[in-house]
């Protein structure tokens, strides 16, 4: 696991996607930048601070906020929500929205839409045709090839669509019932086949195929939709180095606006926070207390960080990870995944020959079939059935192998052993499995700590698992790193405040 060598202390992600370290004079410019953001000036008393650390209200008069406030920090998390989630994730796409089967949701738009086409069908069917509804569908066709021309160079195109597309000209037709619905559906297509990303190849020689004009539309309308979405997706693209580079500072101007509005935004962060500050010694031994601060914070978050991933859900999420909950709780169940892997790659291997034990073929068969016998548990709950399979599984794997290579296959004994063994892994406290879990853990704090480029070893014993447990580390590290340049103001104060140090 690599990160760039800038000579400082926090990893951030850049806008390339990978990481790179944020220096110290960047998180001082940082807290310079949002010291008015959540507290005015940076010397505290220490009855302020015993009142913050101490999670009470300072003596103040009582602030009121009007539900306009409210409403507008709501709706700026809401505007951050989005930032935040183009910044920390690197395969962020937009996607259709659908409503889930079988609901009245569902079934309504169905509903409309059949109605929609079945009377346009009729009205195309009357003698003489009615064109009234046909004219307004191909209004709405040329908004929507209007919405899909974003580039320069579609000027002419948008220009020709006008002059074809004319609205008067096809009233005008319609009017006199000479309107050929065929031959603009025909151009339209020509349009977008021009215009559509490759992956919408098939579906335009569908629609060139289809002979029925109802059925032409429909896939126009469809077509044009998802084709809005490509261009969509492709200006996030085209825009995320600006997004990246600005989120930082729009996440913490409207979480500012957020903490405006709340009694105490910060009270489960700093319950979180001060939980692993209780590990450290917090007595200064340097003549910098400021330098002092920022190395205990940045040892105490990393420490706090790997906790959300293996969070209970008992307590309430910290107010600064909110919006990486979901995130992270897809990640945890990842990492607990390669962690079972992991314990039973170690079980299996303890129990077969060295032999197989060197076979990389081998290792990668028990981890591809754990891995697929692990997929639908989520909990411990459903642990105990998905092993017995497992065990299963692995014994066969051995048995294959071992004749394979002409090795002495298991003994009866050995095999009800061996299952056992590994049926013993659903128990939480099993030894391995924790000795597993600490070294993953200590793994990814290395990452999180690391301010080098320096290679990241593999934890002993998992190097089978290198590609998972880097992918898991990358997008741990960008999510952390992110997290930390947008908060690493009220992280530092947090803890001030705790050890009654004015930095």
């Amino acid at each position: 696991m690599n990160s760039d060598d800038n000579g400082s202390e926090n990893p951030v992600p850049n806008e390339s996607g990978t990481s790179r370290v944020r220096t110290q004079s960047e998180c001082s410019a940082a807290s310079d930048d949002g010291a008015n953001a959540h507290s005015g000036k940076r010397q505290r008393t220490t009855s302020q601070q015993f009142m913050v650390a101490s999670g009470l209200t300072a003596a103040s008069p009582p602030k009121f906020v009007s539900l306009e406030d409210i409403m507008k920090a709501a709706n700026g998390m809401k505007d951050m929500a989005l930032v935040h989630q183009i910044a920390v994730d690197k395969d962020f796409r937009l996607e259709r929205a659908e409503p889930p089967p079988n609901t009245v949701e569902k079934v309504v738009r169905d509903t409309m839409h059949r109605a929609f086409w079945d009377i346009l069908k009729e009205e195309l069917a009357e003698d003489p045709p009615n064109y009234t509804r046909a004219f307004t569908l191909l209004e709405n066709i040329k908004d929507g090839l209007y919405g899909v021309l974003l580039l320069p160079q579609h000027i002419k195109i948008k220009q020709q669509i006008q002059e074809i597309l004319d609205s008067d000209l096809i009233k005008q037709q319609a009017e006199n019932g000479a309107l050929d619905f065929n031959h603009y559906a025909q151009y339209v297509i020509s349009i977008m086949e021009k215009l559509c990303a490759p992956i919408r190849d098939e579906k335009i020689k569908q629609l060139k195929e289809t002979v029925d004009v109802i059925e032409i539309f429909k896939g126009i309308l469809e077509t044009l939709d998802l084709m809005a979405l490509d261009m969509a997706n492709f200006t996030i693209e085209m825009v995320r180095p600006d997004i990246i580079a600005h989120s930082v500072e729009l996440e913490r101007k409207k979480f500012a606006d957020y903490l405006a509005v709340q009694p105490d935004g910060l009270q489960h962060t700093r319950t979180w926070l001060l939980k692993h500050l209780a590990n450290h010694d917090g007595n200064p031994n340097d003549r910098d207390p400021t330098a002092f601060v920022r190395n205990l914070t940045k040892q105490v978050f990393a420490e706090a960080c790997i906790e959300l991933l293996e969070w209970n859900g008992l307590n309430p999420y910290p107010e600064t990870f909110l919006l990486d909950e979901g995130r992270l709780s897809v990640l945890e169940l990842s990492l607990n995944r390669v962690i079972l892997i992991g314990t039973i790659l170690l079980v299996s291997c303890s129990n077969v020959s060295s032999d197989l034990q060197s076979l990389a073929s081998f290792k990668d068969n028990i981890k591809q079939h754990a891995s697929i016998l692990l997929q639908s548990v989520s909990s411990e709950k459903e642990l105990p059935e998905a092993l017995s399979n497992i065990a299963v599984q692995v014994v066969t794997d051995i048995k294959q192998a071992q004749e394979a290579h002409g090795l002495l296959e298991l003994s009866d004994e050995s095999e009800k052993l061996l299952k056992d063994q590994l049926l013993a892994i659903a128990n939480s406290d099993h030894r391995i499995r924790q000795l597993v879990r600490q070294r993953v853990k200590d793994f990814l704090l290395q990452i999180i700590l690391s301010s080098t480029a320096a290679l990241q070893k593999v934890p002993s014993g998992l190097a089978s698992l290198q590609k998972e447990l880097t992918n898991i580390a990358g997008q741990f590290l960008r999510i952390v790193s992110h997290n930390s340049t947008v908060f690493c103001i009220y992280y530092t104060d947090i803890v001030a405040n705790a050890l009654s140090i004015t930095v």
